[in-house]
């Protein structure tokens, strides 16, 4: 499934639809990548069209991809292939249809253009065929805006043209700059490069890497199919990012924290979620657990708005990560203004293989503090969590359980309000999250309590993070 590239600082994924890779005919996995492979990813660049499946010679190799996404690299044998795009979920509503042959080298195809005006097409790209000078990254834009017209983008506070004149549904060559930080401003294309700025984006390039940014979505959404805006994507190019034998030669790389987003607030609408002024999750529904991104670890600023509206702000905070692994859960009320970033570091052991480790988020703003108990044994998990706020992990035996939940007091004997069947296997980290409202009639949103379970991020015992105890699964019980 797309992921967050480790070496790349900033990424858009999928955030309520997992974008599944499944083995296909022709396909052969990234364990088995040899010099003579082709290596390609997709991105959906087409602002009008549904999440997408895509097929090589006739099996799937993507599932459910959501615009925006920008998939691993999946590696093929140099040829000439079958490449097909359909609805996801109903292939025989094809998008597109044709033949794409690639070489020994990597590859990126953007699907691009609009579906209602029957200009979709894959534009193929290749990736990095060269390094760039030591010191510096290179970059290239892909347009992929239907209704901008063509744009140069410049470099605030600074006489620096990077892209001059690209037209929409094509892509620049690469341009090689100094490693650091800019926030690039984005014109209509005019003789001087001094066209009016029609948006900015602050984007950061590492030495030795190579980035394709693609501009994506409407300049004037609302006067379009659909109501998706002017955004940048910026993905690191390459399925491997520095080829150099000798490991001292390698760019040092700073730390990096994996991190997740939970849409927990049951009065706000659909989220984008912003880092550091570029949006990484998109649509993000209420209760999507999102898949682990990889940031920067240090100070981050985090901004929340609702669904393709940049300007109305759930909330924006600045973050501390460090190089481990943490859950940011978006709590409270909009209707009450208590909404709020809940930060918990996903810092469990891995647990032995026959024992599980569970904690509970309390994200329901009608409860009470509550206690968590086991159906049919003498077991409190949980005990007088407040809403707001998460327990510590508690270790249980792998298994099924049926989970009652209760108003606190003293002896964990109080009301029943709620129960929900779950299993947890061994060697394994969940947190589950209750989320919406004890009394859905009486409060701003409809969203009933419920109960969102899904596998956390766990540490080896000498302290090293796992990322295969995680599978990414969500689960949610109804």
């Amino acid at each position: 499934m797309p992921e967050t590239n480790r070496r790349a600082f900033l990424k858009t994924v999928g955030a309520a639809g997992t974008v599944a890779m499944v083995g296909g005919a022709g396909v052969v996995g990234a364990d088995d990548h040899t010099s003579e492979s082709a290596n390609v990813r997709v991105v959906h660049a087409s602002p009008d069209a549904p999440n997408v499946d895509v097929y090589v010679d006739g099996s799937a190799v993507l599932e459910d991809v959501p615009f925006q996404a920008v998939s691993d690299y999946l590696s093929l044998e140099p040829g000439t292939y079958t490449v097909k795009v359909t609805a996801a979920g109903d292939p025989d509503t094809v998008a597109f249809e044709g033949d794409v042959t690639v070489e020994d080298a990597d590859y990126t195809i953007a699907a691009t253009g609009e579906l209602s005006e029957e200009t979709f097409t894959p534009l193929v790209l290749e990736d990095a065929p060269s390094a760039p000078a030591e010191g510096n990254a290179q970059v290239r834009l892909v347009h992929a805006s239907p209704d901008a017209p063509a744009v140069d983008v410049t470099v605030e506070g600074a006489d620096l043209t990077v892209f001059d004149g690209v037209d929409t549904g094509t892509a620049s060559d690469y341009v090689e700059v100094p490693a650091g930080e800019y926030t690039l401003e984005v014109r209509g294309d005019t003789e001087g490069n001094d066209g009016d700025v029609v948006a900015t984006f602050d984007v950061a390039v590492e030495a030795g890497m190579s980035y394709t940014a693609f501009a994506t979505g409407y300049l004037t959404p609302d006067d379009e199919p659909q109501d998706r805006a002017f955004d940048l994507v910026v993905a690191a190019d390459g399925s491997e990012m520095d080829d150099k034998e000798d490991e001292g030669d390698k760019p040092e790389q700073p730390s990096e924290a994996s991190v997740r987003a939970v849409h927990a607030i049951p009065d706000a609408p659909s989220v984008d979620v912003y880092v550091d002024g570029s949006k990484v999750l998109s649509d993000v529904p209420f209760r999507a657990v999102s898949d682990y991104l990889t940031v920067p670890a240090g100070e981050r600023t985090v901004k929340i708005t609702a669904a393709g509206k940049p300007d109305t702000v759930v909330f924006e905070e600045m973050l501390t990560v460090e190089e481990s692994a943490y859950t940011v859960a978006a709590v409270g009320e909009l209707s009450e203004g208590t909404q709020a970033p809940l930060v918990l570091a996903d810092d469990a052991t891995m647990p032995a293989d026959d024992t599980a480790v569970v904690r509970l988020v309390h994200a329901s703003p009608d409860a009470p503090a509550v206690d968590v108990t086991v159906e049919g044994a003498d077991l409190t998990l949980f005990d007088g969590v407040e809403p707001g706020t998460a327990s510590e992990y508690v270790e249980v035996p792998a298994g099924e359980y049926t989970l009652e939940v209760r108003g606190d007091t003293e002896e964990n004997d109080g009301d029943v309000v709620a129960t929900f069947d779950v299993a947890v296997e061994g060697g394994m980290a969940y947190t589950a999250f209750a989320t919406g409202y004890l009394t859905p009639d009486d409060d701003p949103s409809s969203c009933p309590f419920d109960l969102v379970v899904a596998s956390d991020m766990t540490m080896k015992a000498e302290g090293t993070e796992d990322d295969s105890s995680s599978d990414e699964k969500t689960e949610e019980n109804a």
